[in-house]
């Protein structure tokens, strides 16, 4: 692993940026884009920190050693004891150190479901900014339904947060996904010339995040991000309960669970501006 944190600046006066890879042990395409990336990096203007977000869980190749470390950026009061004295806390309290100094960030991740396509986590405010990255489906509504994350703490913060899913994270593409979203992120923070917008983007926001109630949740069936999911059909069971979905939308990270109160899926709705 190179530097944990790498900062970058220029020779003009600009603004703090923070691009994070890594919060996820198991999502490498954000650290294999910094290897690819930060040797020859070099910006007009401002200054960037690069963190790669949980070293330990890189070497292992594992999403968390302890905890989720994308659900700790909460306030103090809302964790518990076993959380706060965790190895990914101290990796947060680290990380929000440099948060506080930024005016924008872009987290890199990925998804574990086979075939799925890039897109955008972010809020409304961040709709603009989020214009400029690679991928044509934009996503709110993370703030209420899966607070904690990096994005979230920016937010808290009255500044930018934005994640980029690169797709599968098993992907050869996703590597080039998170290169593209980089060099794009710069561009429009004004740390390098000529960024370009695609303004055509499809707007979703989450209607409802399922959690298990019992430590045996099974899917009817593998379901792709972002797959219709019609009203009345079941997506899976929960101990013996069946769990059904209300109106139509589609499916986010479906995953079958083995604890109670667990992220099993995310349904979400298209959006207006």
């Amino acid at each position: 692993m190179l530097e944990e944190i790498v900062e970058i600046k220029g020779k003009q006066k600009g603004p703090t940026s923070i691009i994070i890879a890594g919060i996820h042990g198991n999502e490498d395409c954000g650290p294999k884009a910094f290897q690819k990336i930060l040797p020859k990096l070099k910006i007009e203007k401002g200054r960037i920190f690069f963190i790669y977000g949980n070293p330990l869980a890189l070497r292992n190749k594992k999403r968390f050693i302890d905890y989720d470390l994308n659900r700790l950026f909460k306030n103090a009061r809302t964790l518990s004891k076993q959380e706060k004295t965790s190895y990914e806390y101290q990796r947060a309290l680290l990380i929000k150190k440099c948060l506080r100094k930024a005016t924008a960030l872009l987290d890199i991740h990925a998804s574990q479901t086979r075939g799925s396509q890039p897109f955008i986590i972010c809020e409304p405010k961040s709709y603009k900014l989020a214009t400029y990255l690679p991928a044509n489906i934009i996503i709110s509504g993370f703030d209420k339904f899966e607070p904690g994350g990096t994005d979230y703490f920016m937010n808290r913060l009255g500044k930018k947060g934005i994640c980029l899913e690169c797709g599968y994270a098993g992907a050869m593409g996703a590597t080039k996904i998170a290169e593209a979203g980089i060099m794009a992120f710069l561009k429009a923070l004004n740390h390098l010339p000529n960024k370009t917008a695609s303004t055509n983007k499809q707007l979703y926001k989450i209607s409802s995040l399922y959690r298990t109630k019992t430590k045996k949740f099974q899917l009817t069936r593998e379901f792709r991000d972002f797959e219709i999911i019609e009203a009345g059909q079941t997506i899976g069971l929960d101990g013996s309960e069946k769990i059904i979905a209300h109106q139509k939308c589609s499916i986010l990270f479906a995953r079958n669970r083995k604890m109670i109160g667990a992220e099993a899926f995310i349904l979400i709705k298209t959006a207006s501006r």
